[in-house]
């Protein structure tokens, strides 16, 4: 059988003890209940065995046994319990005793393995429960027993016992279910029966009480539905884990344990209040269990204060200390630096703070995994507090970014004698378990000036600013703060706020440069250059936003728009007849789009949309595009060469020119940089370089592109060099759409290109 048929039949079993413990209460037949108990006790018994050959539950299941043993043998000693005969009720209550006794141990068992990480409150709150309880037992039952019943002393202690235990039965239950361990199907059974069989001894005993007038069958059903609910535990598969420390809640019962334990606590309040006590005995009683209980409660709300502050203070430790390094976090440093400002001014005092960035960490992570990377930071903190001296306090404020408070600074020159110390602390390797590491960083200092740096987070974000300042300036090195970085960075945000609007606003535009071709001055293509011209009329360098929507991102949906607006210009200048019809567009692709996942397919939507045969786009890369990410790169080029788009790499020779990357990616053009241009006519050393690319290239089978040709000298050692196209100031400068008509008209009137060029060496 497998789990599934013995899942569906355990909720069955348990449902079906209570329609039968309801059918036999409301017949109120001795013989229907007797043979219904027993019928009753033969499946448990089978249901014992089932799930011993299927669920096979573990030598620790012995607490069930216990339960199961304890509600077997309760209805055999029913009837004696009713008769005048002293021996055999001093029997029956001996037997309900064991029974009470064997619950008690039995969950007292299984709730240690399921209190979770707070035993303590658990407990504490399960005898409340029980001391409740018990109190209203001894008002309600256990005393008027004792008062209008003719027993034995001998009875009377054991039914005594017998309900103190059940009082005791009552805290067990209650302490497995406010534990933090989930409530398992198994655990929801095993409780129905045992809270089955209270049931039934709180009718025997209401009956020996006097409080009910009622039929024993009433209570043998309770019994009957708690061996059935006993059946149904052991045939559910969860009975396995019944004994396991089980996975814990993400939400602790808190408000059922609220409202239990206050019950527990108000209801025999106030029983105490309406109620006098019959004699010395229920006084004292009386008095001995709410003083219990007071006592119980108090502990409780002690341990809960004592709990909550320890609770607050890890809180507040995990909040302002760094989990992997035990280092301050950004909210403990800014408290740090606020208080080493207060009266610095007044003492002649400059307090400094050093940010420290771990140079190319993610190179680490990348390498060696998060693990290594954690260890590095960890290495890192270490490295520092040795380093520094003790009054310097050091914080990790988030990834590989840590901060160094010098409260006793007072110029800084003193500063910078720190930032050394740092920076000589990392010239030894790290030692790791992954081996040898060397690590470098970038320091930014910035020192207390109340013009500049009012405040603890103006001074941390300028330390920030300078540390920049050093990794632009080539990393491992220290950069000291100064108002003028301050406005870079606050021209830097004003360019970047404005630019994710540049576009919706219409304040970019396209300009090109046409490329000739050098033997006979024809226009062969043109290049796309953005312009951003913003409402104010301020122009805005594309060497200052291009870095920047690279950096945001902005640049993916920048370079959409600019490569469908230039193949359509290329397009209606071919139609209106401006240039010839297989003129060829290129366009500049930063790194950033090359690694979209999307950019295929919109460069095939931009050529689909201003109809432009895929063989008239060039894609200009820079070499930097190859060495990062290759792989990425290498797929999304392929895959453009592949619908007939063509790759150009792009100022040639100043990146890291590497001829295994021409072989390796798609490459169809060179475009030569103006940097060696500029000295090609004049330069022996110059020409002979540029003589050397171009025959690279022509061995290659790549086509030539001469930038930046400002002179008619370099065109004709150009030509003379047999470099195919150029372009350059010389021969148009960036030109908006509208006037490319009469750009072209004149560069076509412009004269004899062979003039120009001059003899050629055969």
């Amino acid at each position: 059988m497998s789990n599934a048929p013995l899942h569906r039949v355990s909720w069955a079993c348990g449902a079906l003890g209570v329609v039968v413990a309801v059918i036999n209460s409301l017949t109120d037949s001795d013989a229907l209940a007797s043979g219904t108990y027993l019928t009753s006790t033969v499946l448990l018994g089978v249901a014992l065995i089932i799930a011993a050959l299927v669920n096979k539950p573990d030598n620790r299941i012995w607490p069930m046994l216990l339960l199961i043993a304890g509600t077997s043998i309760t209805g055999q000693v029913i009837d004696a319990r009713f008769t005048d005969q002293a021996p055999e009720q001093a029997i029956a209550e001996g037997l309900f005793l064991v029974v009470q006794l064997l619950l008690a141990v039995g969950l007292t068992y299984i709730s240690a393995k399921r209190l979770g990480n707070d035993p303590i409150s658990v407990v504490v709150d399960g005898i409340i429960v029980g001391l409740g309880a018990w109190f209203l037992i001894w008002v309600g039952l256990l005393k008027p027993i004792i008062d209008t019943t003719e027993q034995t002393i001998v009875v009377n202690a054991l039914q005594g016992a017998t309900l103190a235990a059940s009082a005791i039965v009552l805290f067990t239950l209650a302490t497995l279910f406010f534990g933090d361990s989930l409530r398992t199907p198994a655990v929801w059974l095993v409780a129905a029966a045992i809270t089955f069989t209270l049931i039934g001894d709180v009718i025997y005993s209401a009956i020996d009480a006097g409080r009910i007038d009622t039929s024993s069958n009433h209570a043998l059903s309770a019994y009957i539905a708690s061996l059935l609910f006993a059946a149904a535990a052991f045939l559910h598969p969860s009975i396995r884990t019944l004994t396991k420390k089980s996975i814990e809640r993400q939400q602790r019962p808190l408000l059922s344990r609220l409202i239990v334990t206050t019950s527990a606590l108000t209801v025999p309040v106030i029983v105490l209040a309406s109620s006098d006590p019959v004699d010395t005995a229920d006084r004292v009683v009386r008095a001995v269990s709410i003083a219990v209980l007071t006592i119980a409660v108090t502990a409780r709300v002690v341990q809960a204060v004592v709990s909550n502050a320890k609770i607050q203070k890890q809180l507040i430790a995990s909040a302002q200390t760094d989990a992997l390094t035990g280092l301050p976090s950004r909210s403990l440093m800014l408290t740090h630096v606020n208080n080493a400002l207060l009266g610095a001014y007044d003492e002649g005092r400059q307090p400094s703070v050093l940010f420290i960035d771990v140079d190319r960490f993610k190179n680490i992570n990348d390498s060696l995994g998060h693990q290594a990377g954690d260890d590095v930071l960890v290495a890192v903190a270490q490295r520092l507090r040795n380093a520094l001296p003790p009054h310097c306090v050091v914080g990790r404020i988030s990834g590989d970014e840590f901060v160094v408070l010098d409260s006793e600074t007072r110029s800084p020159s003193e500063a910078m004698l720190i930032a050394d110390k740092i920076l000589d602390c990392f010239h030894e390797p790290l030692s790791l378990r992954q081996g040898d590491v060397f690590v470098s960083a970038s320091v930014g200092v910035a020192t207390y000036q109340p013009t500049i740096s009012g405040n603890a987070d103006d001074l941390l974000r300028h330390a920030d600013t300078a540390m920049y300042r050093a990794k632009d300036a080539g990393r491992n090195c220290v950069a000291v703060f100064d108002e003028s970085m301050l406005e870079r960075v606050t021209q830097r945000l004003a360019v970047e706020t404005a630019l994710y609007r540049a576009l919706e606003r219409r304040e970019l535009r396209l300009v090109h440069q046409p490329i000739v071709d050098i033997e006979d001055g024809e226009v062969v293509g043109f290049e796309a250059l953005m312009r951003w011209q913003r409402d104010d009329g301020s122009m805005i360098s594309p060497a200052e936003f291009i870095p920047i929507a690279e950096e945001t991102g902005t640049i993916v949906p920048i370079g959409a728009w600019a490569l469908l607006e230039a193949l359509t210009h290329l397009k209606t200048w071919i139609t209106e007849g401006v240039c010839r019809s297989d003129a060829t567009m290129s366009v500049n692709v930063s790194p950033r789009q090359l690694h979209d996942p999307q950019f295929v397919s919109v460069v095939a939507e931009a050529l689909r949309r201003s109809r432009v045969t895929p063989d008239q786009l060039w894609l200009e890369v820079t070499e930097s595009v190859m060495i990062a990410e290759p792989d990425q790169a290498l797929s999304a080029l392929n895959r453009l060469c592949d619908i007939g788009v063509r790759v150009a790499i792009d100022d040639f020779g100043t990146g890291y020119s590497s001829l295994s990357l021409l072989q390796k990616f798609p490459i169809q053009r060179l475009k030569i940089d103006r940097s060696f241009i500029n000295g090609v006519s004049d330069d022996l050393s110059a020409r002979s370089l540029v003589r050397t690319i171009i025959a690279m290239g022509d061995s290659l089978g790549l086509d030539m592109v001469a930038e930046g040709v400002e002179s008619v000298r370099q065109l004709q050692t150009l030509a003379e060099l047999r470099c195919a196209k150029a372009q350059g100031y010389l021969i148009s400068h960036p030109v908006p759409p509208e006037s490319m008509g009469s750009t072209v008209a004149a560069l076509d009137q412009f004269g004899s290109w062979s003039r120009l060029r001059g003899p050629r060496n055969t």
